[in-house]
């Protein structure tokens, strides 16, 4: 889909649809050191979605002080925006609450051999 396409598509989204896509794309990224996806390991604190189909997502890190901490919003931002349905992402990186291994779901916990 050309920008063009995004800039003029229909403005009746359904955006319990699109968080939904949004929340499976999200899915397929996985922490550069985890064998885990961001969304399984519970990175992503919220996802918000607008009546133009702008996206906002509100994630932390395992610690402040990861490796990929300047680079992996820019990462999610363009798999994001790589729905046809998205016209653009936005993330932001909040530090509270703290990410601590209780916000894992249990495929995570599984993968990762803590249950």
């Amino acid at each position: 889909m050309s920008i063009l396409d995004k800039v003029f598509k229909s403005k009746d989204i359904d955006k319990d649809k699109l968080r939904e896509e949004v929340i499976a794309q999200l899915k397929t990224i996985y922490d550069p050191e985890i064998p885990v996806n961001i969304y399984a390991l519970g990175l992503i604190y919220e996802v918000f979605v607008d009546e133009d189909a702008n996206v906002v997502i509100q994630m932390t890190l395992t610690t402040p002080g990861c490796p990929v901490a300047q680079t992996f919003p820019t990462t999610i931002e363009t798999t994001v925006n790589n729905l046809a349905s998205v016209n653009s992402t936005a993330v932001q990186v909040v530090w509270e609450p703290p990410w601590t291994t209780s916000m894992m779901d249990e495929e995570a916990r599984v993968t990762l051999g803590m249950f």
